[in-house]
């Protein structure tokens, strides 16, 4: 090889590796950027993106869940709560009279057996002398008896004579305690002239027309007790969606202050109300719910057992959390959570179905899941420095 053609050799290499020297720290530039879209490189999360080892996630107690498809169809109507036939009751006056006292008035607590009212009348005279004459005539018979039992035993009168004694004595004792039951069941007071008024059940007065010293003929009202412990929710069901509902379906009740309370359908009409053309449905309540009063209106949201929306996601309702006024659900990643912006649909039973921004087998936050809404507050706050 010629000095010449070595030389010329050297000047094309040179100039390769000026070229290389030039054009590299561009594509490296250009592969730094195609991390950075993916958030890798450049130092800076994406935005929405917590970073947390499995050990922080662990000791701030931050349950995760695995996103499922098939929600639960939910039927939604309006209900009203009545008070069972067993826990209701009308109280009235068993006879005519002036009402004499009131001891209870709306709104009090009674329990079963208690005197609620006192009313003067006749009846409670009438009562007490038949009492007093039905004792009057045991004494009577009984002094007989005993005149006959000391003949009989010193042998002048005939055994017959003893024995109808006896008889008319036993028939005056069953008088005797017929008018005591009598006098007991109404409450006629020690002196005969009034009646108790008395509670058939245990519960709440909800309903109190007495006026003290009016006067009242039997039958007429005078109070109402309903037992809270004895409600019952009563829905009505249009004719299309009857048939979807049976009994033992589980339904959740909204309250006008929030409140979600669990209960189950208990029976179903089987045939339509002729003016409304709806069936009516029987709720019967998990618990007690104090403040709950019959003629209440609710919101009841009944799912029909076996209907099954296989299209939709259910989630923890603790896993949605509200940023900026997003609904936004933190999707597990390999180094922490990610914030994502989800359409909710409806709510119940502590779930929430999600309409869109997730798929089925990603792990989410649950429980305490706002300690990753705090969390972006906080790094919010930072960047915004």
């Amino acid at each position: 090889m010629t000095r010449r053609k070595l030389a010329i050799l050297v000047g094309i290499a040179i100039a390769i590796g000026a070229l290389a020297l030039i054009f590299w720290p561009s594509a490296k530039t250009e592969d730094h950027a195609r991390e950075d879209e993916h958030g890798h490189e450049d130092g800076e999360a994406p935005e929405g993106a917590i970073a947390l080892s499995d050990e922080q996630i662990r000791e701030a107690g931050i349950e995760l869940a695995t996103v499922r498809t098939g929600a639960t169809a939910e039927l939604v109507f309006p209900a009203t709560v009545e008070a069972s036939p067993t826990a209701s009751a009308r109280i009235d006056a068993r006879a005519s009279g002036i009402v004499r006292s009131v001891g209870k008035t709306l709104g009090d607590h009674v329990v079963h057996g208690e005197t609620v009212a006192r009313i003067e009348s006749a009846d409670a005279a009438a009562l007490a002398s038949q009492a007093s004459a039905a004792r009057a005539r045991v004494t009577e018979l009984s002094a007989a008896y005993d005149r006959e039992r000391r003949l009989f035993e010193e042998n002048v009168t005939a055994r017959q004579d003893l024995e109808a004694a006896q008889a008319n004595l036993s028939v005056a004792r069953s008088e005797l305690q017929r008018a005591q039951a009598a006098v007991a069941a109404a409450g006629v007071s020690g002196d005969g002239r009034s009646l108790a008024v008395t509670s058939p059940l245990t519960g709440r007065i909800t309903a109190a027309p007495i006026v003290l010293g009016a006067f009242v003929d039997a039958g007429n009202e005078l109070f109402r007790v309903v037992d809270p412990s004895g409600l019952q929710i009563e829905v009505a069901l249009p004719y299309a969606d009857a048939s979807r509902i049976q009994p033992g379906d589980e339904a959740m009740l909204i309250v006008g202050d929030g409140r979600e309370i669990g209960a189950r359908v208990r029976s179903v009409t089987p045939s339509l109300d002729p003016q409304s053309r709806s069936a009516t449905a029987v709720l019967s309540l998990a618990r007690g719910v104090p403040g709950l009063q019959p003629g209440a209106f609710l919101q009841a949201r009944i799912r029909p057992s076996g209907e099954i929306h296989r299209d939709r996601i259910v989630v923890p309702e603790d896993a949605i959390q509200v940023v900026e006024g997003r609904d936004v659900v933190f999707v597990r990643t390999q180094t922490g959570f990610q914030a994502r912006e989800v359409e909710v649909g409806a709510r119940s039973s502590a779930q929430v179905t999600v309409l869109s921004g997730l798929q089925e087998g990603w792990r989410i936050a649950a429980a305490n899941a706002f300690l990753l809404k705090a969390e972006l507050g906080k790094e919010g706050a930072t960047h915004g420095h």
